[in-house]
C-alpha cells in the first residue's frame, strides 16, 4: 500500500485514487455537496482554501489545501521509488 501525504499528516492510500481535479467549475462543486449530502466527503483542509479535489474508486470525495501539482508530484514520487526498488 502507497501512502501520499495530502496536508497535515494526513494520508491517503494512492492505489485507491482514481482523480485529482481542480474545484473550481461548476460539476466538481456539484459533485462535492453531493458527497456532502451522502457523507462520503473527507474534508481535509483544516480550514484553508481548497485547491485540489481527491476522488476515490470507493466514491469518496476528499479535499485538500495543496494545489492538483503537488499532490501529483508526491504521487509521482512515490511510483518512482517503488521502481527503484
Amino acid at each position: 500500500m502507497k501512502l501520499i501525504n495530502i496536508g497535515f499528516g494526513n494520508m491517503i492510500n494512492a492505489n485507491r485514487l482514481v482523480a485529482i481535479v481542480s474545484p473550481e467549475s461548476a460539476p466538481v462543486k456539484r459533485m462535492i455537496q453531493e458527497s456532502r449530502e451522502k457523507g462520503n466527503l473527507i474534508d481535509a483542509t483544516h480550514g484553508r482554501r481548497t485547491r485540489a479535489v481527491l476522488i476515490t474508486d470507493s466514491d469518496h470525495v476528499i479535499l485538500t489545501y495543496l494545489q492538483s501539482e503537488t499532490v501529483a508530484g508526491r504521487l509521482n514520487e512515490e511510483e518512482e521509488e517503488q521502481d527503484d526498488e
